[in-house]
């Protein structure tokens, strides 16, 4: 009788300190280059993003929280813009390689840029720089994308 409980608490503490492991992926949403941004609306996100990347050249905090949007003032710290400023070359000059729209975690839809260096002349480019806009051209989000 004592080996049947013996083998049954096992199995009971066995059961009771199971976990369940689930996979979890996370992944970028693909941006959509179907829907076309205005030329006009370009040219007004690029203003805005030579002005943030001058703001981080200079590390100069007032502008680039000026050029942020108020949906993440609020999560951008100093540390974040040491990082950035560290994914960004500033010698080089970037092109806009592709344009779209991305959706985001709050499902709404907002313009989006992906920038190449002008001497990256590999296709697809090896290094980009994703940045997504609001309408009125404050920046959302940027993310630099490095080849290894």
């Amino acid at each position: 009788m004592k080996k049947i409980i013996a083998v049954f608490s096992l199995f009971a503490i066995s059961f009771a300190s199971a976990q369940n492991v689930s996979k979890v992926e996370v992944q970028n949403p693909a941006m959509d280059i179907s829907a076309s941004i205005p030329q006009d609306k370009i040219e007004l996100y690029n203003k805005s993003f030579s002005k943030f990347v001058s703001a981080l050249k200079s590390s100069d905090k007032s502008a680039v929280s000026q050029l942020i949007s108020e949906k993440v003032k609020s999560m951008v710290d100093e540390n974040m813009i040491q990082k950035l400023s560290g994914g960004i070359s500033f010698d080089r000059k970037t092109d806009v390689f592709q344009s779209g729209y991305q959706k985001l975690l709050d499902n709404q839809t907002y313009p989006a840029i992906q920038y190449k260096y002008a001497d990256d002349k590999n296709n697809p480019p090896r290094d980009l720089i994703t940045v997504i806009f609001e309408n009125d051209g404050k920046i959302l989000g940027v993310k630099p994308d490095y080849s290894k």
